[in-house]
């Protein structure tokens, strides 16, 4: 990252020198690097701080949902009985910590691949291939990681994918991104693979399988307490007229929406750890990847806006899992999923302003 942003500074700096001929421009020049010298210290250390909760959070979800069934069960059959703050309820919470972490980090990059294995793989020629994977392996010798697995699919999304575990890591390309004018293509490769280099893409990774289920249980919630009967009081009254009216349903509505509401509250302790890391570190990790590949230079910028907003606005979404969505360049959930996850719906807006922006460089 430092031999990346150095030599976009360098070119930058090279610029400027040499369309100095007027004074003002020079002193335009030597303000502009003196009012933005001291910045990057105080963005770093609140970027620091925001990733660090927001990757705790995250790591608090597997351990509190291996914590509802090991706990109860340590403190059962511990040393003190059935004593909530024995030794027996630690030995569980320890075991919840290593079990939630461990399993997660395990299953993640194995359901990923199964999950990218059912994908329609991209018929791509010899050379095409060949020139994808020749042009990630240079982007990322000039980010500084070793180049990924490319994986292409046939997919209307304009996105590109990033996963990492100890099966490797792999970058999933779809043919639309592709299409896109060179400058666009490799700035969003680029995004991806300097989320690769944060580590970001690895924690996302490893903690899939929790938020997953956290995901799931939480849209089930929704469902239910969402759930209206099945026949209007319109459709009973026509049954009326016609002499037909068919027996009570076995389930009224308000029951489906007391178990909503209680399913609701169950989920609520790994909901807002799941959410606030949602917020604090995937979403915050892609502005982060957004100003590290703006900074390179100016062509890369636009490159990325370009990306960002083709990839939000054009059809194609439901082509993309959003499994996918937390190692993705841009979220693809439906609005639903996107207020259950507790993300922002302008998310991809804020990138595009950030990006156009000329304090983002």
């Amino acid at each position: 990252m430092a031999s990346t942003g150095g030599t976009g500074e360098g070119s930058n700096e090279s610029a400027e020198s040499e369309g100095s001929d007027e004074p003002a421009g020079s002193e335009r020049s030597v303000q502009t690097v003196a009012s933005e010298s001291p910045a990057p210290s105080s963005p770093t250390v609140g970027t620091r701080v925001r990733r660090v909760v927001g990757a705790l959070a995250l790591l608090a979800v597997p351990v509190l949902l291996a914590a509802v069934p090991l706990v109860p069960v340590a403190a059962l059959l511990g040393p003190a009985g059935l004593g909530v703050a024995g030794p027996g309820a630690v030995g569980g919470l320890v075991a919840a910590v290593a079990v939630g972490l461990g399993g997660s980090a395990l299953v993640g990059p194995i359901v990923v691949d199964r999950r990218i294995a059912r994908l329609p793989e991209a018929e791509l020629g010899d050379r095409p291939a060949d020139f994808v994977a020749d042009r990630v392996s240079t982007l990322a010798e000039e980010v500084g990681v070793d180049a990924p697995e490319v994986t292409v699919v046939r997919a209307d999304a304009a996105n590109v994918a990033v996963a990492d575990g100890h099966r490797g890591s792999r970058l999933v390309v779809s043919t639309r991104l592709l299409s896109l004018p060179k400058a666009d293509r490799d700035a969003a490769l680029r995004h991806a693979l300097v989320r690769l280099r944060t580590r970001e893409a690895l924690v996302a990774t490893a903690l899939l399988p929790a938020l997953g289920a956290v995901e799931t249980v939480a849209l089930l919630a929704t469902l239910l307490v969402g759930r209206r009967g099945e026949r209007t009081a319109a459709d009973r009254r026509v049954n009326r007229i016609h002499g037909y009216e068919p027996e009570r349903e076995r389930v009224p509505s308000w029951a489906y929406a007391v178990a909503g509401v209680a399913l609701w509250l169950l989920l609520l302790p790994a909901w807002l750890p799941a959410a606030v890391g949602d917020r604090l570190y995937v979403d915050g990790g892609r502005r982060d990847a957004d100003t590290a590949v703006a900074r390179v230079g100016t062509a890369e910028r636009d490159g990325l806006g370009n990306a960002v907003a083709f990839a939000s606005d054009a059809a194609g979404a439901a082509d993309w899992p959003p499994l996918l969505d937390r190692l993705s360049l841009v979220s693809m959930a439906d609005a639903e999923t996107g207020r259950v996850r507790g993300t922002s719906r302008q998310e991809a807006r804020t990138r595009l302003a950030r990006l156009r922006s000329k304090r983002t460089l």
